[in-house]
């Protein structure tokens, strides 16, 4: 999953030359399928690998084996401290671009569902707090934690999307696609467990994905302050010297996470000051606009209650509409209070909900309309009443497990909509992230030529000299290009090794395609066929930067 490889990307407007403008695509046109001509980097970074070649005279014994790696790494390290400028070469991934893991025809869908929360809304980072807070007040007024608990504020710099909690031990941490531990993404409270430490816990790093079953994902985007919360609660009892079982930490917290949500905590703040904490896209109405004007089908199902979603849609869509309009106009089926991920295998029944009196009907819902609103539900009785298809329904969530799953089981095309996906990407497109990445690549190139030259017991005071740089060299690239993402866990998507993380293998499980906002699908050709690229060994939105930049 590792190897050093060129990426070709589902669709042109994914990889660009240079800056990239997310209306390249529209303005160049499509290929055969929605597909630009893309120039390969790779003979500029022939040429370079050809103009750095050095001659190296014939070794055979192992200290000459030594000697010629050695030798290697001095040359590397003069080319460090300078970028190369077949950095500049290297294609550019595009932060709106859709990012296929299987094929998609958009000509076959027609009709088009929507979560809400982090799907057609996005909040800023102040409701992480404001969950935080809430969490923690309910915490200490009802459960009884200490008082000194409500000194605790909400640290945006320490969670990520994707982390796993272990209820037994009280370890948060970041596992990578197999299933292993990060060696440097494993918290006990807010203290980074060591490598000793980490071996003496668990025994090994190296968990599989049947152990790591055991274990709890926070794989939404509210997951952020329940993590922050969960470690934050360790480590008071740490700090504290009080004994305490992990299990009842991670309940607590989950308990209160879910009453903010539950008893309209969080809906009500969140209405009573929309400017502070929902973002305002006017793109996100042109895209559904557009939608109805092609003549598709458009569904809103939510696990959250009516009256909050009407009053974000609202807010977000104010100076959009005229008087006598409503965001409901857009959609065919209104659906609130869906309880997914239940709402994909139960054979609960739908209800109709006035929304002026706050009360459901006792009448049998046989049918939908546009102008009425819908609670509860199943999956089922909603395939009964549409009689729409699985292969031409595609839906939009945030959740991998609450939004995605039912629906890809259930034979729907689903989108991942995961709004960090653009600043990686950002990250990732920078010189100073790629020059790091090849640092790290050439030097865990030159580790692997030193383990086969020399085995353990044939080791000289020069050999460990220079396997101690080497590991020390890979451990500042690796470091480095971690900090540019998350100064605790990194990237969301790739390990500090550059292998896929368990929340990458879960993308490739649920959706079919991923982006960072519903509303990138206007920078592609209704009719446009998405590909997964025939190569791709790692995330599709993630390009390798080959040591051959580096090669001496």
């Amino acid at each position: 999953m590792t190897s050093s490889r060129r990426l070709l990307l589902p669709l042109g407007a994914s990889l660009t030359r240079g800056r990239f403008s997310p209306y390249n695509q529209i303005r160049n046109g499509f290929g055969l399928r929605g597909f630009a001509t893309i120039t390969s980097p790779e003979p500029a970074l022939a040429n370079l690998a050809e103009k750095c070649a050095v001659a190296i005279p014939e070794l055979s014994s192992s200290d000459d084996d030594i000697s010629k790696i050695r030798h290697e790494f001095e040359l590397a390290k003069q080319r460090f401290l300078k970028i190369p400028e077949a950095l500049s070469s290297m294609p550019k991934m595009n932060p709106q671009g859709i990012y296929v893991n299987k094929n998609l025809r958009l000509d076959n869908i027609q009709v088009y569902g929507f979560d809400y929360d982090y799907t057609l809304a996005h909040y800023s980072s102040d409701l992480q707090s404001l969950i935080y807070d809430l969490a923690k007040q309910h915490m200490v007024n009802e459960f009884r934690y200490p008082e000194s608990c409500m000194k605790f504020k909400y640290d945006p710099t320490f969670p990520i999307r994707g982390l796993y909690y272990d209820k037994q031990k009280g370890c948060l941490m970041k596992l990578d696609f197999f299933g292993s531990i990060e060696p440097d993404g494993c918290y006990f409270g807010r203290r980074k467990l060591s490598r000793k430490e980490l071996e003496n816990m668990y025994g090994t790093r190296h968990m599989g994905r049947e152990q790591a079953r055991v274990l709890v994902g926070l794989m939404d985007f509210f997951c952020f302050s329940e993590a922050c919360l969960i470690a934050d609660m360790v480590q008071y009892f740490v700090d504290a010297k009080l004994e305490f079982d992990a299990s009842y930490i991670y309940n607590d917290v989950n308990r209160a996470i879910q009453h903010v949500h539950r008893s309209g905590l969080v809906h009500r703040g969140i209405l009573a000051d929309p400017t502070r904490y929902l973002l305002k896209n006017g793109q996100l109405l042109r895209f559904l606009r557009s939608l109805k004007d092609k003549g598709k089908k458009l569904f809103l199902m939510t696990n959250s209650p009516y009256h909050f979603v009407d009053g974000g849609m609202r807010y977000l869509m104010e100076e959009s509409f005229g008087l006598r309009d409503s965001w409901r106009d857009l959609f065919d089926v209104v659906i609130a209070k869906a309880n997914k991920p239940e709402f994909y295998t139960s054979e609960h029944p739908f209800r109709c909900y006035d929304a002026e009196r706050d009360t459901l009907a006792f009448t049998k819902v046989d049918s939908f309309h546009p102008d009425k609103i819908y609670y509860h539900g199943c999956l089922k009785s909603f395939l009964q009443i549409t009689k729409w298809r699985g292969p031409e329904v595609i839906y939009f969530g945030d959740h991998l497990f609450s939004d995605l799953r039912g629906p890809s089981k259930a034979g729907w095309r689903t989108v991942a909509i995961i709004h960090e996906l653009e600043r990686e990407i950002q990250i990732q497109n920078e010189d100073s992230y790629r020059f790091e990445q090849a640092k790290f690549n050439i030097i865990q190139e030159l580790l692997g030529k030193f383990h086969a030259s020399v085995s353990n017991n044939q080791r000289s005071e020069a050999c460990q000299a220079l396997l101690d740089e080497l590991n020390m060299a890979r451990q500042q690239a690796r470091e480095a290009m971690k900090q540019m993402f998350n100064r605790s866990f990194g990237a969301t998507f790739v390990t500090d090794t550059g292998q896929e993380s368990a929340f990458s293998y879960h993308i490739h499980q649920y959706a079919d395609v991923y982006t960072s906002k519903p509303e990138n699908f206007m920078f592609y050709r209704p009719e446009a066929w998405l590909h997964v690229p025939y190569d791709i060994k790692i995330m599709p939105h993630h390009v390798k930067v080959a040591s051959s930049l580096f090669k001496t």
